[in-house]
């Protein structure tokens, strides 16, 4: 039986995974704020959001992987106010700072101003209340954001030259993470989207108008409580933009069938809100909405704040993973004949696969408390383990140099070969499964089991000392079968793996 199945699969290389279909899913991550670096959250949001998307997309679908930047509001004005009065003209080239640093930096010098300018208000007398909202600094932060909607030439010129800065910053960022984006949003183009659907809602009784003129959605009936949509003054809230950005991207992609946001669970009410809305104005593919929920990453140290300078920083913490599997690299020795950007290489498919894996193999749902040093241990259920294991297959069939299928017709197995035979077929349904529930941990603590499966078969089972010649060509074939099985796995996580280590 487990011979057959192992005789009627025409290529590992692609086991579990299904062509392309027609059905199309738009998968949003990332989606940061202009004004400062990415950080610890961000990687949770692109890893996760990442994997969903190549586990969908092995599972037959169309995928879009997308992002709203938003590059819009107070908070980039701040930064912007910042470097104007602060920054002495100086740029990335200048300062050797990556661009999201820099604007980051005057992020945090804005806030520092700031609360020297409250106190001293707060020393003449005035309330806390007062100081925070007439220190001269917020005040013309926001009369920066009047201009900037305004279309101000020279706010508009800042604005664009600072937002470059930081889109370089974050690719970088973007390519040493591993993930990449089909198609951008931007929230300077997308805040005032939405408010033409307030009036059409309006029409259909979806939306109720209050006396002050401000438009809200009912949704006491399904046990939530009345929505703003629109102030008012006729301003949009996020509400309404995220209303209006959802129908254009259907608009942009008219075969879009479904979506999934990837936001942290502070959000989960917004989206809520958000899904009801849309099916009550009556969208068809509103009904295959999914708001990929996650819980907050901690360190050892405690949590993190961006205004005051503290968070962990993206690029620093993957600096770091590099840096701590170059340790553990170097203790085990076993590298000793690479050449110096093979070691580089190596080290960061270690550091990187330690990160992703220790992230992605815990419930989305869950709050992690990531720790870099256990993360990259080289035993037990760690990124590197299934590397290492991967590695060591490489190395078998390199050893054996075993290039025809001959095909196992009546070997007698060993129960450990069966109980690897059992774990590949699994990984077809396991695929199917992770896509349906939105959950790489189901890939990867799947791979976890067929590698202990594996080991315990390597170490049990001599592959070289096998008896008869058929038996060798099984037991190699069987070793590679497990190879291609565990780097497809790890691709759906975003994860490489060495061919030595």
């Amino acid at each position: 039986y487990y011979l057959d199945f192992f005789n009627s699969v025409p290529s590992f290389d692609t086991f579990g995974i299904k062509p392309e279909g027609d059905e199309a899913i738009m998968v949003e991550y990332s989606s940061p704020n202009t004004n400062k670096p990415l950080h610890l959250g961000h990687i949770r949001n692109n890893l996760l959001g990442y994997s969903v998307a190549e586990i969908v997309k092995a599972s037959g679908k169309k995928i879009y992987k997308t992002q709203i930047i938003n590059d819009r509001g107070i908070h980039i004005c701040k930064s912007m106010l910042a470097w104007k009065r602060f920054g002495n003209g100086e740029t990335p080239e200048t300062s050797g700072l990556k661009g999201d640093k820099l604007v980051g930096n005057y992020y945090v010098k804005f806030d520092q101003e700031y609360k020297k300018e409250i106190a001293a208000l707060v020393a003449k007398g005035k309330s806390e209340e007062e100081a925070k909202s007439e220190a001269p600094l917020l005040v013309a932060a926001q009369d920066m954001l009047r201009k900037w909607e305004a279309g101000d030439p020279e706010v508009v010129s800042l604005w664009s030259t600072m937002n470059n800065w930081v889109y370089d910053g974050f690719n970088t960022t973007y390519k040493n993470l591993g993930v990449d984006f089909d198609v951008l949003y931007y929230e300077s183009n997308t805040y005032l989207l939405g408010k033409e659907f307030i009036s059409e809602g309006l029409e259909k009784g979806v939306f109720f108008k209050k006396e002050d003129g401000s438009v809200w959605c009912d949704l006491t009936d399904e046990g939530l409580d009345e929505k703003i949509v629109l102030r008012s003054d006729g301003t949009a809230v996020y509400m309404t933009q995220d209303i209006g950005t959802a129908i254009q991207r259907v608009k942009d992609y008219p075969d879009i069938d479904g979506m999934i946001y990837t936001v942290g669970n502070e959000q989960d009410y917004h989206f809520q809100v958000l899904f009801l809305i849309l099916k009550k104005l009556g969208f068809d593919w509103a009904q295959h909405l999914y708001h990929l929920s996650y819980g907050m990453v901690d360190l050892p140290s405690g949590k993190m704040k961006s205004r005051e300078g503290t968070v962990v920083d993206a690029d620093d913490l993957i600096a770091d993973m590099s840096r701590t599997a170059q340790a553990i690299s170097e203790e085990l020795g076993k590298i000793d004949h690479f050449s110096e950007e093979e070691k580089e290489t190596l080290y960061h498919t270690i550091g990187m696969g330690a990160l992703k894996y220790y992230i992605l193999k815990v419930d989305p749902k869950k709050r992690i408390l990531f720790d870099p040093k256990e993360s990259v241990d080289f035993q037990g259920n760690t990124g590197p383990f299934i590397q290492y294991t991967y590695a060591r297959i490489q190395s078998i069939l390199r050893k054996a140099e075993i290039k025809n299928n001959n095909g196992a017709i009546n070997l007698s197995l060993d129960p450990k070969e069966k109980e690897v035979l059992k774990l590949l077929q699994l990984f077809p349904e396991t695929v199917q499964n992770a896509a349906s529930q939105y959950n790489p941990a189901l890939i990867a603590n799947y791979t976890y089991d067929l590698v202990k499966e594996f080991n315990s078969f390597y170490q049990n089972v001599p592959i070289f000392a096998a008896e008869e010649e058929a038996q060798l060509y099984f037991r190699v074939q069987l070793s590679e079968a497990v190879g291609k099985v565990i780097k497809t796995a790890f691709g759906l996580l975003g994860i490489e793996v060495p061919e030595r280590m």
